[in-house]
């Protein structure tokens, strides 16, 4: 299989500065973004989430695969390169192996949250207050398909 910067060659190149914000929360920008180089930072608010360094990650997906505003703020940390196509869902409805990947992607994320959970639930089981709630949290989320 080709990796996905072999597969995105002919999007258009875009540089960020550090501390420019690539996906606006709560904005709707249709983009996604394919690192090739740099570092970013994943923001819910003022709470840093999570850092992507990997050439070939991709940011927006969620947004454009849901339709619906950007959840967080991704940003550059330092002098930051990537590919990007600005009408994401498209491009993905373009290219069955790119979204095969990033099918790929969010079920690795998903099985990673899913052990989180699973865990925090075993740590809180036997609790009487709002903690030994998390089996119900974690079912109710199992079990819901938001409305589009």
């Amino acid at each position: 299989m080709s990796s996905i910067l072999d597969l995105c060659r002919d999007l258009e190149m875009v540089s960020f500065a550090p501390g420019e914000v690539l996906l606006p929360q709560g904005g709707k920008t249709g983009c996604l973004y394919i690192l090739v180089s740099g570092r970013l930072e994943v923001l819910q608010g003022e709470t840093s989430i999570t850092f992507i360094e990997e050439p070939g990650s991709i940011v927006g997906e969620l947004s454009v695969l849901l339709d619906v505003p950007h959840q967080v703020d991704v940003k550059a940390v330092v002098p930051t390169v990537c590919r990007v196509t600005r009408g994401g869902r498209a491009f993905l409805g373009s290219s069955p192996e790119i979204t095969l990947m990033v099918a790929d992607v969010l079920a690795k994320r998903l099985k990673g949250m899913l052990g989180y959970l699973s865990d925090i639930k075993m740590q809180y089981e036997d609790r009487k207050d709002q903690l030994g709630m998390v089996d119900e949290v974690l079912l109710n989320l199992a079990h819901r398909v938001p409305k589009r």
